[in-house]
């Protein structure tokens, strides 16, 4: 085996180590969210413990050991090491550090497809948008520098030097001239797109504190990792609501808390206002997502939600997703309101959150239908 092929092999047994690693911590790094707070455009990096390639370790010379010598079964076989974890007196030994392995987001989602056993997603409606790419298609002899093909150059030159009798073995030096310039040339072509807008909705009244927002920001940092896995084109839209609601950027929606009362309706209201100004329902793939204590200002708030959903939300969208997370101050009524209206239907998911443990089965819960 080369030198090259060895190296090869290693990185791909590198990395499913790695791979294996991070699927048997998943649910670690779905609570805790160690790896939201790495994220780059298309690149995380993921906390690990150091990697140690398995080898077989050898004791030292006439002490014994596995199947030799004295002994009884139940003897321990070391030499007495200490346990990990065992107060010491303080050293002056380097620890024992992890390491941050840069993972693609789209790696990401199929381990987490894979662990979670999340199927893939068949976009719903007949119509799909088109993008116009460039796509290279041959080569021609004029062009510019940028997009000049090295080894067509080389070949050509390398032809033309051999033809004319030019070409030195003993000296094989090759000098390109005009004609022999090769450059990469291309066309325009139309690629059908399946796009898709997950829409966010969170209570951030009073009753709202910054661990139950803290749960929302990691939980939609998996739900968009799975969800731009499915689909070439996404865009994210975010709504704040206490008494009243309106649309803000990804970063305000994370760090914004009021101290008004809640009232639910004003953040449906405002999402379907959405979907209906600037998102045909033949088009586009909707998903909805609402975060929430499960407070709400009044029974009749309440009752123009539902009704919100059944006539305005649910026909446009793929899937309404309710998020409840549990708060000291927050009743949990609105949970068991929507199960009464919209139990059994195929779109409609609810899932209580009690913790940032609560993060792995409630996106599990979410996404496991593929909708």
């Amino acid at each position: 085996m080369t030198e090259l092929n060895k190296i090869k092999q290693d990185h791909r047994r590198f990395k499913q180590i790695v791979r294996g690693k991070i699927k048997r911590n998943l649910r670690k790094y779905m609570s805790q969210g160690e790896i939201t707070g790495r994220q780059g455009k298309d690149i995380v990096k993921v906390p690990l413990p150091r990697i140690d390639i398995p080898r077989f370790r050898f004791s030292q010379k006439q002490q014994g050991g596995v199947g030799q010598g004295e002994g009884q079964p139940g003897d321990s076989l070391g030499q007495g090491e200490e346990s990990p974890g065992q107060a010491g007196p303080a050293g002056n030994q380097e620890g024992e550090h992890g390491v941050e392995v840069d993972v693609s987001l789209e790696e990401l989602a199929e381990i987490m497809g894979e662990e979670l056993e999340l199927p893939h997603i068949e976009p719903k409606g007949v119509k799909r948008l088109e993008t116009v790419k460039d796509k290279y298609s041959g080569i021609r002899t004029t062009g510019p520098e940028s997009l000049r093909h090295f080894k067509r150059t080389y070949k050509a030159a390398l032809q033309r030097m051999i033809a004319s009798g030019e070409y030195d073995p003993d000296n094989p030096i090759i000098v390109p001239t005009k004609e022999d310039m090769r450059y990469r040339s291309w066309k325009q072509t139309s690629l059908p797109e399946s796009n898709a807008l997950i829409l966010y909705m969170m209570d951030v009244s009073g009753s709202m504190g910054d661990e139950q927002k803290e749960i929302v920001r990691i939980e939609s940092f998996w739900i968009d990792t799975w969800l731009r896995s499915q689909y070439e084109g996404i865009e994210s839209r975010y709504i704040i609501h206490d008494a009243t609601a309106k649309e803000v950027d990804r970063d305000t929606f994370f760090r914004t808390r009021e101290s008004g009362g809640t009232m639910i309706s004003s953040a449906y209201k405002l999402a379907l206002q959405i979907l209906e100004e600037e998102y045909a329902v033949d088009e586009w793939n909707v998903y909805l997502f609402h975060f929430s204590d499960g407070d709400n200002w009044s029974v009749d708030d309440t009752g123009d939600c539902m009704k919100l959903m059944r006539d305005g939300l649910l026909p446009k969208a793929n899937l309404f997703c309710y998020g409840q997370v549990e708060s000291p101050y927050g009743s949990g009524q609105f949970i068991k309101d929507i199960n009464e209206h919209f139990s059994g239907h195929e779109r409609v998911i609810v899932s209580e959150i009690k913790n940032r443990d609560g993060i792995y089965d409630s996106i599990k819960e979410f996404l496991g239908r593929g909708l």
